[in-house]
């Protein structure tokens, strides 16, 4: 698989989303993406309660460990590459959580506006 370039919302370097838990969908602790990517996981979000809950509500148990998939579980404060669609999916339902510009795709903006972006980036450190 061929990673698409690693240029993140604003056009410039990716940054690192989270390195524990490890997280991109190449598990290199980016956001980065590809073809065979068909969930998009682009968008760098910090984990909260209410996003936890309504995910799982939803059908996506991000809570539990999975270690068969080397995947620890997620808590609030966790930063996670969401799928771009899930993410709208949530602010949608007014539940989204905040998310990290610099460490967020560009290939998140086919899915998501950058003014809703913009309007659900952390502000300082993450």
């Amino acid at each position: 698989m061929q990673k698409d370039p690693n240029i993140n919302v604003f056009g410039t370097a990716l940054s690192i989303c989270s390195a524990d838990p490890l997280t991109g969908y190449f598990r290199d602790g980016q956001c980065n993406t590809c073809a065979q990517d068909q969930g998009n996981h682009t968008v760098c979000a910090v984990m909260t309660a209410e996003f936890l809950a309504y995910s799982k509500y939803v059908g996506n148990d991000l809570t539990t460990p999975h270690p068969e998939f080397n995947f620890p579980g997620l808590k609030p404060g966790d930063s996670w590459c969401l799928c771009a669609g899930r993410f709208l999916q949530a602010y949608d339902e007014g539940c989204a959580p905040q998310i990290n510009l610099t460490a967020t795709h560009k290939r998140a903006l086919e899915v998501v506006s950058l003014e809703i972006l913009q309007a659900c980036a952390v502000v300082g450190p993450a």
